[in-house]
């Protein structure tokens, strides 16, 4: 299944990076003026964010991987002209029970339903599961959220947990759903 070479970082069309300080503030800091985008990545209240603020969340993050090692942040690109199109992370690792959370979005409606998610996903998992050896992964979204369950749902992720109008946007409340994913279940469906 897995040999000392299989590349980690590189899909069919897309592949993980690092953060790129200069060149990526900018880009982000649209993708937070998008209210749809921002609303289906993230779960607490949003608001856009200016080139400089995202860049300070960059150190953050940048510093909590180095200190804490409890996340692993990853830039997508598109391979035909590695341009930054999203991020995925693996992220509030609990090392002794083997523990963490997955979080991927493609930022620019342009670049959604290409299947650069589903390849983002594909990788996000090898690393979790491959190169980390975590026991289990959990996702949790919106229930609003249809493309982002269907496509978990594509991976074999089965729910586990609904908490009741637990989101409340515009006017509404809605349920929010987790997901979770064994390493051997995948293991399982990688070697299917």
């Amino acid at each position: 299944m897995f040999e000392i070479q299989t590349q980690l970082f590189e899909a069919k069309d897309v592949r993980f990076g690092p953060i790129d300080h200069e060149a990526h503030p900018e880009i982000e800091s649209k993708w937070t003026h998008d209210a749809e985008f921002m609303r289906l990545m993230e779960i607490k209240p949003v608001r856009p964010l200016s080139p400089a603020a995202v860049k300070k969340q960059y150190e953050a993050v940048e510093k909590e991987m180095e200190e804490d090692k409890n996340l692993f942040y990853f830039t997508i690109r598109a391979r035909e002209d590695d341009r930054f199109i999203g991020k995925a992370l693996v992220e509030w690792v609990d090392w002794a029970n083997g523990n963490g959370f997955l979080r991927l979005g493609i930022g620019a409606e342009q670049d959604r339903r290409k299947g650069y998610g589903s390849q983002a996903l594909s990788m996000l998992l090898r690393y979790a599961f491959g190169e980390l050896n975590l026991y289990r992964v959990t996702a949790v979204m919106p229930a609003y959220n249809e493309g982002a369950i269907r496509l978990f749902q594509k991976f074999g992720f089965v729910e586990e947990v609904r908490r009741r109008k637990a989101i409340h946007r515009d006017g509404e409340f809605w349920d929010l759903v987790s997901f979770g994913l064994l390493n051997a279940e995948w293991r399982e469906q990688a070697m299917a």
